[in-house]
């Protein structure tokens, strides 16, 4: 029997505003003055809340999804082209004698013939909305993991395919990483705050392999311009106000999101990565790059010419004249020279990075970006419903964790003082 949390809940998702307490608590604050013109931006793992699935699991499990939608007629033949002896009624990973390889390549390569089956049966009809999104996840769990090699036979593939299913129980979650060293399964929760108030002014979820910078728009929906006719962020600015700024880690500090906060009159406080380099090699930073001449200088004092691409990113070699210079071992190991490649923005993002080598720029970043980590902290304490999610798709997620940033500021406007009632 459904519970009182899970009926609002699914009362919530199919209104016209599912976001109505998060609103609700934010237009509070924002009626205390408590959201003003900063906002910081982060984001954080959500642990799905199904197991991560092995191929044969997976394989299986979408050909019993499929099976179990059809309308009956439709499963009767589709069961006919089955082969393996199994009806597929049951769930979980079949029996196998997972010891011996044979036994489990043969089992790979029944279940791989089984789903191209239904898939055959399948092609070129007209489907329903549920069969049809089951019978593209059986194609997908499929496609993604497998391999046919010389002998003819259906193989697991050795790669990880760029985005990859990792259950059908959840076909919407993916594997994600933080840092390279540290990875996780599930999807991304991201915030923005206003870092005064410590106020949660917007949240998203995407699938954990989403990168940040992406959802940096929908994030700032508030401060920056509501359309293309605009000429001025929502957050409309006086002149005598202090300007709308925003934070951000290096996984906001890409050109599009630099570009998109410098058009709409932001001050973009985002951590542009400096140009990387092999250990003890000269970086980009140390070639002296004229756009306008389009040339470019090595610490040698060589000068190249810069060859530009039609969207604007530009390639400069200095081939032989490597050779005898005395820097050479401080620039390139390659027997053809140092080249150095020119990001389309690269204007931008230069500028961005002179901004942040200024000492008064690094206080303030420093003062103000880690109050995301905190409110983050204060989300992720509890591990079911926090770090864990209750629900499964990233719609569901999204709206559960909506609700959980509704919560974290209104236990904020208590602490503050600030009346709820």
């Amino acid at each position: 029997m459904h519970t009182v949390l899970v009926n609002m809940r699914a009362r919530l998702r199919s209104s016209k505003r599912p976001d109505r307490i998060f609103e609700a608590a934010l237009e509070m604050a924002k009626e205390a003055g408590l959201v003003g013109r900063k906002r910081v931006l982060d984001s954080t793992a959500l642990y799905d809340a199904v197991a991560t699935q092995d191929t044969v699991t997976m394989i299986r499990g979408a050909i019993r999804a499929l099976l179990s939608i059809a309308e009956p007629a439709l499963v009767a033949e589709l069961r006919g082209v089955l082969k393996r002896d199994d009806t597929y009624a049951t769930p979980g990973k079949p029996a196998c004698d997972w010891d011996d390889k044979p036994a489990r390549v043969a089992l790979v390569d029944a279940l791989a013939r089984d789903a191209h089956a239904v898939l055959s049966v399948l092609d070129g009809r007209e489907l329903s909305v549920p069969v049809e999104q089951a019978a593209e996840l059986v194609a997908t769990v499929v496609g993604q993991d497998l391999e046919v090699r010389e002998d003819g036979l259906f193989y697991i593939a050795r790669r990880v395919a760029p985005d990859r299913v990792i259950s059908v129980v959840d076909p919407e979650a993916r594997h994600g990483h933080k840092t390279a060293a540290r990875g996780f399964d599930g999807y991304k929760g991201h915030i923005a705050i206003d870092p005064d108030s410590e106020i949660i002014t917007a949240v998203d979820v995407t699938a954990g392999n989403v990168g940040d910078g992406s959802v940096a728009n929908s994030l700032l929906s508030d401060v920056l311009p509501s359309g293309k006719e605009d000429t001025a962020p929502n957050c409309t600015q006086a002149p005598s106000e202090e300007p709308i700024e925003v934070f951000g880690d290096a996984a906001y500090g890409t050109a599009n999101v630099v570009e998109t906060l410098e058009q709409a009159g932001i001050e973009p406080n985002v951590k542009v990565q400096p140009p990387s380099s092999r250990e003890g090699m000269h970086s980009q930073d140390a070639f002296k790059i004229d756009l306008k001449a389009n040339t470019v200088c090595c610490p040698a004092g060589q000068l190249v010419p810069l060859r530009r691409s039609k969207d604007g990113a530009g390639h400069a070699s200095f081939g032989a004249s490597c050779n005898d210079c005395p820097q050479k071992p401080n620039c390139t190991t390659s027997t053809s020279g140092r080249s150095v490649n020119v990001h389309p923005k690269h204007e931008l993002l230069d500028r961005a990075r002179n901004r942040q080598r200024n000492p008064d720029w690094r206080l303030k970043y420093r003062q103000t970006r880690p109050k995301v980590e905190r409110k983050l902290a204060h989300m992720m304490r509890r591990k079911h419903g926090g770090r864990r999610a209750r629900v499964r798709g990233t719609v569901r997620v999204r709206q559960d964790f909506a609700l959980l940033a509704a919560a974290v500021n209104l236990a904020r406007l208590a602490t503050l003082g600030t009346p709820t009632g």
